[in-house]
Parts: C-alpha cells; structure tokens; sequence
C-alpha cells in the first residue's frame, strides 16, 4: 500500500473521494501523452480503443466477470436508462428512500408507461420485495451516508420472487469487494473511487438478460467492427455486451486504463481493509461506533465544515452531515489528523 501512495501527491488530507477521486501519477502521465499528442496533430482516434479496452479488463475482472459482460459509457443515468425502458408496462420497481437520483429518476420517467417506484427503507428493501415486484433498483453504498445494502438477503429474496436486481456500484467498487455476476445488472461510475477522469461508466449485464434490452442509443461504437460500423446500413452491432456500448470520451478512459491497472495491482480485499480499518479509526476516535462503511457520515456543529477547511481536510456534506471517505491514498495520519479536528463537535444525532 506506501508504494501505491506514492503515486499520490495531493496538498491536503484528501477525504472527499464519494465526491471525487484523486488521480494516480501514471494516469496524470498517460493524460499529458495524450494532450501533446493532441497539439501536435498525431493523435489517431483508433488508438483510443486500446486503453479503453485495457479498462473493460481491469474492471471485469475487479467485479468478477467476463469482458463480454461489460458495456461502457460516461453516465450513469444512461444505463440505468436502458433499463427502465425495457421493463413491461406496469412494473413495479423497487428502491430505498433517500436513493441517488440518477439511479430513480430514469424509472420515474416511465411512469407513463404504468411503471410504478416504491420506495421504502434501506434496512426494509429485502422484506419489501413482493411478487409483483420487476426490479430492485439500489446503490451498493449510500452516497449520503455510505450505509451499505444488505445484498445478501436482497438477492435471496429477489430469486424467491423472480425480481432482478440494478445495483449501483459508483460508491462501492474500489473499496468494496463486488461480485457483478450476483446481478441481472450493475452500473457504476468512474470518477470517484476508481480514480478516472470525469467520463467513464460501466454497465454490466448478465448474458440472458442482455437479449431483453434495446440498445435505444446503437452507434458507431456499439458495432461488431466500430471502425466499419460507420456509415449505412444495416444494422451489424456486438454480439455481447458492447452492443450497449457508448461513444467513448476519449481522455477519460486515457485516464481511467492507468487507474484501473493500480487498483487491480492492489486487490479489492486489501483496498477493502486499508479504506474500512482508517474509517473505523477515525470512529473510534471521536467516539462513533464501530462500522461496515469506508464513508463516515455524522451530525457535527454548524461550524465543522469551515474548521476542517480551515486546516487543509477535504471533506463534504450530504443529507445536513459530515461526510468522509477514505481510500488508498489515506493514512493514519490522516484519520488522526482529522479526528483532532472533529472531535468534541458531534452533535447528539451523531
């Protein structure tokens, strides 16, 4: 883990990685590659395949899965997109209240179509689930909290019912070990613990389900060969999960390939317990319980979030809370640092 830390040079303990991740050196140096390839007027637009490639790898086999399970975009909105107009007309879609937008609101859109958006408790999801429930559509890790979903009982009790499960990975994958293969479908976002320029988004989808969608966006990128899928017709996409590709914005994934190559190097087990062992010392420290989360979320005074400024921590608030998130570049010395700070400013909903 010190080696990994060193290709991190940020100029304040960084605790804001649920917001946005901090760039490793070798994407930083893959990224001003490209730039002067740019100026220069030698940049050639099918290079860009290799290390968008290289990231579909990376991930995959971070979450578990084939590369032919992967699908690539920018957003995750859009995927969650394509799956809500898929669902039979008046669906019931499960989620937990308070749940990220871009994980609900493509569902809400449906409602025209009769699809129906039950919202219940995080802790109440998998008892919620009913026979006339379609889809469980839930993030990993709260973004507000970093409260983590009992996946566990959810996914026994989706297969008791015949539901399919969305999972949202954006909060998770990177510090939380993740089994994509669990679900009919994951999607997560590359700009927070996966350490990518903003513009990277993976989408995966299990094999007998991947028939069901309708790939509403097809271009030429979602082509069996994309360099000879470019003008007419007729229609000739993937064979697997590519057919859902989207046209890539090319220096995110220059940034994201290099990333993925540190994180995979590292493990999800031991990103795991580095990210969850500073969060539980800093709890520990300002006298919070014990928990499962990278991310730290609690009720601090009014003042906190100018004193933790004030002395050069990164940190956000969500849901009226303090919120941290820890990850590999992360020390000791950084959750002490900052449990000195807040210590003494929890308020009683701590």
């Amino acid at each position: 883990m010190a080696l990994a830390q060193q290709e991190f040079d940020p100029e304040v303990v960084y605790l804001n990685t649920a917001s946005m991740g901090l760039p490793p050196r070798r994407s930083l140096a893959a990224l001003r590659v490209h730039e002067e390839e740019w100026r220069r007027g030698t940049a050639s637009a099918a290079a860009y395949d290799a290390p968008l490639a290289a990231a579909r790898e990376s991930y995959a086999a971070l979450v578990g899965v084939d590369p032919s399970h992967v699908a690539v975009g920018s957003q995750v909105s859009t995927f969650v997109g394509l799956v809500a107009a898929s669902l039979p007309e008046g669906s019931e879609v499960l989620t937990a209240a308070g749940e990220f937008t871009s994980v609900v609101f493509p569902f809400h859109a449906q409602e025209r179509r009769g699809v129906r958006v039950r919202e219940v408790p995080l802790d109440s999801l998998a008892e919620e689930v009913g026979p006339r429930t379609a889809l469980v559509a839930v993030a990993a890790v709260q973004s507000a909290d970093g409260r983590l979903a009992d996946l566990d009982a959810l996914t026994a009790a989706c297969d008791a019912h015949g539901a399919r499960v969305l999972l949202d990975t954006t909060q998770a994958t990177g510090w939380l070990p993740v089994d994509a293969s669990r679900y009919a479908f994951t999607v997560g976002g590359g700009y927070k613990w996966l350490l990518a320029p903003r513009g990277t988004c993976f989408f995966t989808v299990r094999p007998e389900y991947a028939a069901e969608l309708l790939p509403h966006w097809a271009g030429w990128y979602a082509g069996e060969e994309r360099w000879e899928s470019l003008y007419g017709a007729p229609l000739r996409l993937a064979k697997d999960a590519r057919r859902f590709d989207v046209s890539p914005v090319w220096p995110a994934w220059v940034g994201q390939a290099p990333a993925l190559e540190l994180l995979g190097g590292i493990g999800p087990s031991v990103l795991h317990d580095h990210a969850l062992g500073l969060a539980n010392r800093f709890r520990a420290a300002v006298g919070l319980p014990h928990g499962d989360s990278a991310i730290v979320s609690a009720a601090v005074d009014a003042g906190t979030p100018a004193e933790l400024k004030r002395a050069g921590i990164a940190s956000s608030t969500r849901a009226g809370r303090m919120r941290l998130a820890f990850h590999l570049y992360n020390t000791e010395a950084d959750a002490d640092r900052t449990a000195e700070v807040v210590a003494g400013r929890l308020t009683g909903d701590a």
